[in-house]
């Protein structure tokens, strides 16, 4: 849902400094690897010492770059496949970065919390695996109530704010869960898209 809402709001705001950093001759590759570094620098450095405002505001200025370097992309006439490979590969090492940092806090300390940590990790993952599987076998799987936008956002804001206020850990603990919950049935609703696609195309062939 933030893809479609905030995409293009985002994309004026950022266009200045993504022609700063072509100017400067800085590629849009160079702009991915830094910014998943940062992201992966501020997760895994900061949240398994319990510093979350810390970490989120570390990770938040470099999270930006995913909007950016499509930017300097589109800009330069680079975009292309492997532009877009490198930028969702990537964009899984994030990802799985976030969350195995509140993973490796809550390790040993809270069995719940962790628990609903590794589920919002690998379902995930598992959201973004069904719409590439299926863009590969040439359907769409654009569907959910929890893309990467809608939970990356959830975590980082909840996980700040967590830190910010000090807040007792139910208020995470509820987010996590719901935001598991919300993964799953993403799963699912991209799977019965997929489904009716092949039972579509299944009864095309037969006719």
């Amino acid at each position: 849902m933030l893809n479609r809402f905030a995409r293009a709001l985002f994309t004026r705001l950022l266009t200045p400094v993504a022609r700063g950093f072509l100017a400067l001759g800085i590629s849009p590759d160079v702009v991915t690897l830094v910014g998943t570094l940062g992201v992966c620098v501020g997760a895994l450095a900061f949240y398994p010492r319990h510093e979350f405002l810390w970490g989120t505001l570390v990770i938040t200025a470099f999270v930006f770059s995913d909007t950016i370097d499509g930017i300097m992309a589109r800009a330069s006439g680079r975009s292309g496949s492997w532009g877009a490979f490198l930028d969702s590969t990537l964009d899984r090492i994030g990802d799985a970065a976030v969350f195995s940092g509140l993973l490796l806090w809550y390790a040993g300390r809270d069995q719940v919390m962790a628990s609903l940590t590794l589920a919002c990790l690998v379902l995930g993952q598992v959201v973004s695996y069904a719409r590439a599987r299926a863009e590969g076998l040439g359907m769409r799987a654009d569907v959910g109530i929890a893309e990467r936008a809608d939970r990356l956002v959830t975590v980082l804001v909840t996980t700040g704010l967590t830190g910010l206020f000090h807040l007792d850990d139910i208020f995470l603990k509820i987010v996590l869960a719901l935001l598991a919950l919300a993964s799953l049935v993403t799963v699912a609703q991209r799977m019965l898209l997929v489904r009716r696609q092949t039972l579509a195309l299944a009864g095309a062939g037969d006719g």
